[in-house]
């Protein structure tokens, strides 16, 4: 529990003001509930006629003896000017009328006291609300500073349980857990200074039972979290899984494998079953167990204080025993109430933990202080020595080393995983690479800023990654528009690439122009069209450094000839590196690089390296058969 709540601290900290309230009206409706308590008393007198004792009134104050010896004073004269009230309106109005004046002070102070409860846990509800923003959104700010690196170990439906079931569990952890862990600790603190006050030793002899109630409920919740755990991991499978297949549909179907992909689901989500069944039947083990200890202490309390009483030996009457015994009774309440906060804490630090896995994930992709800002490219790219690789045991690339000239365009031709993708995404810092350097304007780009790095780069993937929304946001993408003059501004721009990228007029076929939604990942729009909107997107942010990724490969040929035309416009006036497997499309490079296993084998323009007769020829070679 201690745990749990130093996980949550620093989400905590912005809700001071709630927590502060919540305590002061949740201390008041611990008092409240005692002073109704104690209303019985009297009450109980007057009913069985009990107490044939002559009561006088004792001033409130005294200035004698210690600090302890007034708040003795204190308790006492309160105990006996209630009594000498009662008394006085029993005199004074009867037995009747006193017992109905008893009763609506009675509802007076339930009354009060109710009302300080709701207002304690109305308290809690921006901070049970806030802290589940807070992870979600951290855990979101958290995804999008990763490198694409930690991605690539990490399955998806993991991530997505994580962020959702886990936060989901954290949630109703928190919702039913910090009421209960503010609250009740005050009332068992207020109870049990009520008991002492009672009688301190049936309180010590009750406090040696207690232990036997906590050893039997944490039997219960011992293992309860590394269960919980195994629970998450199952489903995370099982979301994977659903993940996958919902991506793969169309293959599980071509290859008839239907029962296959069954199977596996159907025995990850027994899996799942049996885990949630044990960690469910632990959890519901809860409340008839410390009911029944519960039950247990009350009747060995309740023998000893008989006892204690019919041999003339206590320092309470039997009325006052009454009131012990409802206060005792009141205190098992929150004591339950922690067990079941307890083993809800214990679910939640499962999936906190797994929670965590993502938020403290190391970013080695690190931005110094003070790094430099650039704003555009004066003289040219520049790879020096550059080797690099995903893990230690395979170098993807090997001792690299090319120059791109400002205003250049160079192309990257090799066969696939050659390592041609992987060079275009150490420029924009995608990965770090392990030896050399890469300069822009002679700069190491990792003494830079990752922001005006990336924003003088544009791509165009092979595959064209598109948003559920609307084209007009799509090609958009990264500009915003703060008055109505610029929106107007950027509308025009947005079609203008369009027109550029050979995709305006298919989007003004659709049904609502440039605000049509294009679908989950594009998929109301053809592959040709996809791309298209990816490469008016890429002309819209007007970079002077293009990297174009097989940007024509999805085309047919006749928009393949229209986009292609468009961008060797585009690239005129700027430094572009094209991957291209279709030689026909980097023909008038200024410099051709050929990689073969993460190494550069041939550099030339298109006639010289044919020429040359060697890769590159046998290449150009089996693409014109």
């Amino acid at each position: 529990m201690i745990g749990f709540f130093k996980s949550i601290k620093q989400y905590l900290t912005s809700y001071k003001k709630y927590i502060v309230g919540t305590f002061i009206l949740n201390i008041l409706s611990a008092l409240f509930n005692v002073f109704s308590f104690a209303l019985l008393i009297p009450i109980l007198k007057i009913l069985f006629k009990v107490d044939d004792k002559i009561y006088h009134f004792m001033e409130w104050t005294t200035n004698e003896g210690s600090f302890n010896d007034q708040i003795k004073y204190l308790s006492d004269a309160a105990n006996n000017n209630l009594f000498y009230y009662s008394q006085y309106l029993v005199n004074e109005y009867g037995q009747a009328t006193t017992l109905l004046f008893l009763g609506l002070a009675l509802s007076f102070l339930t009354l009060l006291k109710t009302g300080a409860y709701f207002g304690g846990s109305a308290s809690l509800m921006p901070i049970k609300s806030g802290i589940v923003r807070d992870i979600r959104e951290r855990i979101y700010r958290k995804i999008l500073s990763l490198p694409l690196s930690y991605f690539t170990d990490e399955r998806k439906g993991d991530i997505l349980t994580r962020m959702s079931t886990d936060v989901n569990e954290v949630n109703a952890s928190i919702g039913s857990s910090l009421d209960m862990i503010i609250k009740n600790p005050i009332l068992i603190l207020v109870y049990v200074i009520t008991l002492f006050t009672i009688s301190w030793e049936l309180t010590l002899f009750t406090f040696l039972v207690v232990p036997f109630l906590a050893l039997g409920i944490g039997r219960i919740g011992k293992k309860l979290k590394n269960k919980s755990l195994y629970v998450q991991q199952k489903w995370s499978e099982g979301f994977s899984q659903m993940e996958e297949t919902l991506g793969g549909l169309r293959i599980i179907k071509a290859f008839i494998a239907e029962e296959k992909m069954k199977d596996r689901f159907i025995a990850v989500n027994n899996e799942y079953r049996r885990a949630d069944m044990m960690v469910s039947i632990r959890q519901s083990a809860a409340h008839p167990v410390s009911e029944f200890l519960g039950t247990l202490m009350i009747v060995i309390v309740l023998w000893f204080g008989g006892y204690l009483i019919f041999s003339q030996h206590s320092s309470f009457d039997a009325s006052t025993f009454i009131f012990f015994l409802v206060i005792l009774y009141s205190i098992l309440q929150p004591i339950k109430d922690l067990s079941r906060a307890g083993y809800s804490i214990q679910k939640g630090m499962a999936s906190l933990e797994r929670i965590n896995k993502i938020l403290d994930a190391e970013n080695n992709i690190k931005e110094r202080e003070n790094a430099v800002e650039i704003d555009d490219l004066h003289s040219e790219i520049e790879l020096r020595n550059v080797s690099f690789s995903y893990n230690e045991s395979h170098k993807v690339l090997q001792d690299i080393n090319l120059k791109v000239k400002k205003g250049q365009t160079i192309a990257l031709v090799g066969q696939s995983g050659s390592g041609k993708s992987t060079l275009v995404d150490l420029i924009p810092r995608y990965h770090d690479i392990q030896e050399g350097q890469i300069l822009i304007d002679g700069i190491d780009i990792k003494t830079m800023s990752i922001h005006s790095l990336r924003s003088l780069i544009g791509n165009v993937n092979q595959e064209a990654i598109l948003f559920n929304d609307t084209v007009f946001n799509n090609i958009a993408f990264g500009l915003e528009a703060n008055d109505e003059c610029n929106k107007e501004e950027l509308r025009k721009r947005v079609i203008e690439a369009a027109k550029i990228a050979n995709a305006h007029e298919f989007i003004m076929g659709m049904e609502n122009g440039y605000d049509t939604n294009v679908g989950d990942r594009g998929c109301r729009l053809s592959g040709g069209q996809r791309q298209r909107i990816s490469i008016a997107r890429a002309i819209l942010k007007n970079p002077p450094i293009l990297i174009l990724d097989e940007a024509t490969s999805a085309l047919d040929t006749e928009s393949e000839r229209l986009v292609q035309e468009a961008l060797e416009h585009l690239m005129k006036s700027r430094t572009t590196i094209a991957i291209a497997h279709r030689l026909s499309t980097i023909k008038n490079a200024d410099c051709i690089y050929v990689l073969h296993e993460g190494k550069i084998v041939e550099q030339g323009s298109h006639d010289m390296l044919i020429a040359q007769n060697g890769y590159y020829k046998r290449l150009n070679d089996m693409q014109q058969l």
